[in-house]
């Protein structure tokens, strides 16, 4: 969802580095105009004076701008310690005096879509039509899809995790249900994380024919898998943007979060979403409701979300 705001600072002449944790790097060096990559030696959660003092000490001098994404506190240290003059971004837990130039984050309720609030920092105006492209070498796509033994086109991929939470998730026996309807190979794709998830799937639909991934393909290597697929179906997760990005053929399920707000941009993309469908009853008054987990319990946002109809959304001939 950053693509764009990148390829506005490319097209009018800044030299673009990019620094990014480890897990996200690869999606950047899917992004030509992307110079250098810089990977953050940083854990999840906590401050890490030091690790951030080190990484600031090595970039100092080295750039005009930079551009701080996300609105944490601890993302505008480096740049401040590496003494970039100009740092955009929006304001943020207590960030006044860390950043330059300072953008008013939209109230929840008036909040853009992520793609424009991201490219709003590049200070154009005319942001609504951008859309991410990645671009994901040919010898890279053939390399993944060598050592699963497959061709390009001769398969789906599912992405059933959704980092967030269960309340964005679509159950697991609808995934299964759905590579029953299916005559290809389908690829499970994911993290380690979601490795049990994914064969809960293969175990509910013993008569598909179903390769469990999660946790045995690095993120590089999922790419390639997505960009040679005839089609992507997933949540609202990273795996659903990337499939977006690289303009794969895919179907996106939304529960508790919002297309408004994250949607796969992409020509290609389907979006199967309960609150948009005014046929269904009764109304889905409850979505989005952003939560992890469904605080009603019954998460009916997704679990009525039938396979066929997912199916129907694929048009497979």
């Amino acid at each position: 969802m950053t693509e764009p705001l990148l390829g506005r600072l490319h097209a009018r002449g800044e030299r673009l580095t990019v620094a990014a944790l480890p897990w996200v790097a690869p999606i950047y060096r899917a992004m030509p105009q992307v110079a250098e990559i810089v990977e953050l030696p940083f854990a999840h959660g906590g401050l890490q004076w030091r690790a951030r003092r080190h990484v600031a000490q090595q970039l100092r001098g080295r750039f005009d701008t930079a551009y701080v994404l996300p609105n944490s506190l601890k993302s505008a240290l480096v740049p401040l310690w590496a003494d970039i003059p100009r740092r955009v971004g929006y304001l943020g837990e207590a960030r006044v005096g860390l950043l330059t130039h300072r953008l008013k984050n939209p109230s929840k309720g008036k909040r853009p879509p992520m793609v424009a609030l991201y490219s709003a920092l590049s200070g154009d105006t005319d942001i609504a039509q951008d859309r991410p492209q990645l671009v994901w070498p040919a010898a890279a796509q053939q390399e993944a899809l060598a050592q699963q033994g497959l061709s390009a086109g001769g398969y789906l991929v599912f992405a059933p995790g959704a980092e967030y939470g269960p309340a964005k998730r679509w159950p697991a026996r609808h995934f299964a249900g759905l590579a029953a309807l299916l005559d290809q190979p389908v690829l499970l794709v994911g993290s380690g994380k979601e490795q049990a998830l994914c064969e809960e799937i293969v175990a509910l639909a013993p008569g598909a024919r179903l390769i469990n991934l999660a946790g045995k393909t690095s993120l590089d290597q999922a790419i390639g898998l997505i960009a040679a697929a005839r089609a992507v179906v997933s949540n609202d997760s990273g795996l659903m943007h990337v499939a977006a990005g690289l303009g794969v053929a895919q179907v996106a399920v939304f529960g508790s979060s919002s297309p408004e707000h994250t949607p796969p941009l992409s020509a290609r993309a389907k979006v199967l979403w309960l609150k948009r469908d005014a046929s269904y009853q009764p109304p889905l008054d409850c979505a989005p409701c952003f939560e992890r987990e469904c605080p009603l319990g019954h998460t009916r946002c997704l679990v009525d979300v039938s396979p066929q109809r997912v199916h129907q959304a694929l048009s497979l001939p």
